[in-house]
């Protein structure tokens, strides 16, 4: 890297810092504005969201590691996160906002209690500093190979960041950045894959020097019935994660819930066509990476090809993408301590005012913490060893039981607590235990299997047997009666709601264009810079452009619309 590239990474950090620093006026308003933004979010901006927090950890680092190994293996392990995108809009995601609830957690002390959404937020939290951690290391990894800069330092730099910026806007800030490095990474990508081809002299080299078995979907690894099993893992996830819930809850209805799910399902189906590539052009150019160097594939590839400022804008566009998912779990966080733990637990007469700032202290907290996990990843295996063996052990135990509640008005707070007690013990014996005492080790295939199977199969055991005694949960009752109360109450309050809503959404909406033609103008000036490649580099800027004007005049067309209703 040159100092150009470097220059394109600080001007990358200050945007997407000024991003939160924008919404910390709008989010320091009211608990809605930092918890929920508002809570009648356009569906297109959680859509990009929920897709770009979703994929960003995986594709580059864990993802790419196994598209370099594997070839087509890792497009087909990113076909099922569509799949399952699919299953959660035909049946989840509107059922989450169908409850009311503004969090999972909400809904879980809702719909058995106290106890249970203590159990659940205290487990969640764990969970997620090892989630969050599983992100913030692919971040620092691939500064490191671009900047030679120890691998720690650079994951505190990129911690901090991400810290702050959550810290000072909430969900808003969270929403807004995580559209603008969609748009960024989109764009680095368009411009990568024709460069690294032209490296390797065209598509139909890659098919002939890549190695045996690298365009099959399966290896002994990864087989169909881990496939299967981790399309039922994907599904718990991106329906249950209490990040993801937010993007269901925070949307205008029910409908609008189904499209967020659904941009997340439509782009899945096409991006790991697209995000895989350049790891499997890689393999062409230099074979011989081995362990945890083939981590670095990736960013080896950009550094090769690609001219000076443009692997600034890569690399910016990669680190954003990857903090995105890290940015979206740290102000889940942060929500569920401030609410669900220092007002309703130690402080019940806490103002919303600190509230607020509890959760921006909580966020700084919980930041330091990830980072220290993160830099705890390599001696744990690796990044792909501890993000396959988290899913297996914690995805279903957590998420599968309150995913089930959304559709069954039998299970209780004691099933669900003893069903994801159950599948963590048994999970975690055979993973830690088992082959330390027994010399027995499961496949990634089993391991798998049985970290999604287990709690299934102890939900229906519990369903089969309230069934026959014909119960239902007096806690599900009264939460549909509380809601119906809930809704008479609320119409009566939608109509000013609703404008402070709207007002906020085209303030969020014009942030987004207004960045978007930064970066924009950003990736013109280097293409022009370029000698290489530069009219493809110019012609991304300019339609970035073009996009953000449309948006922009949207919002104009909004504004107005507003005004002549007030009228």
């Amino acid at each position: 890297m040159v100092q150009l590239d470097f220059i394109v990474m600080g001007i990358f950090a200050l945007l997407i810092f000024a991003i939160g620093l924008t919404f910390t006026r709008v989010g320091s308003k009211n608990g809605q504005a930092f918890f929920e933004a508002g809570g009648e979010t356009p569906w297109w901006i959680n859509g990009l969201s929920l897709f770009i927090s979703y994929f960003s950890a995986g594709t580059f680092v864990v993802w790419g590691s196994i598209a370099y190994k594997y070839g087509v293996v890792a497009n087909a392990i990113q076909l099922t996160m569509a799949i399952s995108g699919f299953i959660v809009m035909v049946f989840i995601a509107a059922k989450w906002k169908k409850t009311g609830v503004s969090t999972a957690a909400e809904f879980i002390g809702k719909r058995f209690g106290a106890k249970e959404k203590q159990f659940y937020t205290y487990m969640t939290l764990l969970l997620s500093l090892f989630t969050t951690a599983a992100v913030l290391y692919p971040v620092g990894k691939m500064v490191h190979v671009a900047t030679d800069l120890p691998v720690n330092t650079c994951i505190f730099i990129i911690g901090l960041i991400i810290v702050l910026y959550t810290a000072a806007g909430g969900l808003w800030a969270v929403l807004v950045t995580d559209v603008v490095q969609f748009v960024i990474l989109s764009a680095a990508v368009v411009i990568v894959i024709p460069i690294a081809f032209g490296q390797i002299g065209g598509f139909n080299n890659l098919i002939k020097k890549a190695p045996a078995h690298f365009f099959e979907p399966f290896n002994s690894d990864y087989t169909f019935g881990f496939m299967l099993a981790f399309i039922v893992y994907q599904t718990f996830y991106i329906g249950g994660n209490w990040s993801y819930v937010q993007r269901y809850t925070s949307v205008k209805d029910e409908k609008n819930a189904k499209k967020v799910a659904g941009i997340f399902t439509i782009l899945y189906f096409i991006s790991p066509v697209i995000w895989m590539l350049p790891p499997m052009i890689y393999r062409v150019i230099n074979p011989d990476l081995q362990g945890l160097q083939t981590e670095d594939a990736y960013m080896m590839l950009i550094q090769k090809v690609m001219p000076a400022g443009l692997i600034g804008l890569v690399l910016a566009g990669m680190v954003s993408a990857t903090s995105s998912k890290a940015n979206t779990t740290i102000n889940m966080a942060a929500t569920v301590f401030a609410q669900d733990i220092y007002k309703n637990l130690l402080r019940p007469s806490s103002s919303e005012k600190q509230v607020i700032w509890m959760a921006r202290l909580f966020t700084l907290l919980f930041g330091v913490l990830t980072i220290l996990v993160a830099m705890w990843i390599p001696s744990a295996g690796g990044i792909v060893e501890v993000v396959l063996s988290t899913a297996s052990i914690a995805g279903g135990a957590l998420f599968a039981p309150i995913i089930w509640t959304l559709f069954s008005k039998r299970q209780t707070g004691f099933s669900v607590v003893t069903i994801t007690i159950s599948a963590l013990v048994i999970n975690l014996f055979f993973k830690v235990i088992s082959p330390a005492l027994l010399d027995f080790k499961l496949s990634r295939t089993m391991e798998t299997v049985l970290g999604m199977g287990i709690p299934i199969f102890l939900l229906m055991v519990f369903e089969l047997y309230y069934a026959n005694r014909g119960f239902i949960s007096e806690k599900a009752m009264s939460m549909i009666k509380n809601k119906d109360v809930k809704d008479q109450v609320k119409s009566a309050i939608d109509a000013s709601a609703h404008f402070a809503a709207e007002k906020q959404n085209i303030f969020g909406i014009r942030v987004i264009a207004i960045s978007m033609a930064v970066v924009g103008l950003g990736i013109t000036f280097l293409g022009i810079m370029a000698d290489d490649y530069s009219l493809v580099i110019i012609a991304v800027g300019i339609l970035i452009l073009l996009a953000a004007l449309a948006i922009y005049q949207a919002t104009v067309q909004s504004k107005q619309k507003e005004q002549n209703d007030e009228i």
